[in-house]
């Protein structure tokens, strides 16, 4: 039992409460996610199956795709709705095509500051352990890509848009900043990963499926690699097996 599981990670959990559910499920040595997504997001989470922990590092590499929608308007300490509302502006002279421009405006390459309610680690402790104390530190900005952002629906205040984009990339900072640019400060309140890499939603497993569910949707080790260009200097690790 050696491969990947997508699951379609339901609101409200973690991605290590993913994890430890799935390896529970299936009696594995080893389970580990192939990039974090956040207790408000959904959609596609691909978890790394027994020795193929080891190519982690592989295994996670390619495009990222999000469909994300923002509130215009309020600005939240966490930039997303689960945080405390910080400041709250008028909308009435934000317009469609404002939208549109700034947006689109986040295509290429692009330095993004982490938000202090994430897992970056600042002298090994994660930022959002700190922010919970009320402690704000500097952050270095990390570069990312936007390969592409289409506009999907706008009703004001609320921005539906999908998103391609690098590993790295934080949707929320995206919606904090494009609030900035819009001038009346913005937080993501919906976020569902519709791609990572080739594991699309439609090779997906819901959580509740049972055990011979995630048996039949194993994509196994052999046919990522193969895909991935053959086992030969494939040696990657996982930073979250468990």
């Amino acid at each position: 039992m050696n491969g990947v599981i997508v699951v379609d990670k339901p609101k409200g959990l973690t991605s290590h409460d993913v994890v430890l559910k799935v390896k529970r499920v299936l009696g594995a040595r080893k389970v580990g996610h192939l990039g974090t997504l956040d207790p408000i997001a959904t959609g596609v989470l691909p978890l790394v199956v027994n020795r193929a922990t080891k190519y982690a590092t592989v295994l996670q590499q390619g495009v990222k795709q999000y469909v994300t929608t923002l509130k215009l308007g309020e600005e939240t300490d966490t930039y997303d709705a689960e945080g405390r509302v910080l400041k709250s502006v008028p909308t009435d002279t934000v317009t469609a095509e404002d939208v549109e421009r700034v947006l689109k405006g986040f295509c290429g390459r692009i330095k993004q500051v982490p938000p202090m309610f994430s897992a970056v680690k600042r002298n090994g402790v994660p930022l959002y352990k700190l922010a919970r104390r009320g402690v704000v530190v500097e952050r270095e900005p990390k570069e990312v890509e936007v390969y592409s952002v289409e506009v999907l629906r706008i009703d004001m205040p609320f921005v539906e848009f999908r998103v391609d984009c690098s590993r790295g990339t934080y949707l929320r900072t995206l919606c904090h900043d494009a609030g900035r640019l819009l001038g009346c400060g913005a937080h993501l309140v919906e976020l569902k990963r519709t791609r990572s890499g080739r594991f699309t939603l439609a090779d997906s497993v819901h959580l509740r499926s049972p055990k011979e569910v995630f048996l039949e949707r194993l994509i196994a080790l052999e046919d990522l690699l193969e895909d991935a260009g053959g086992r030969e200097g494939l040696d990657g690790s996982s930073p979250v097996a468990l």
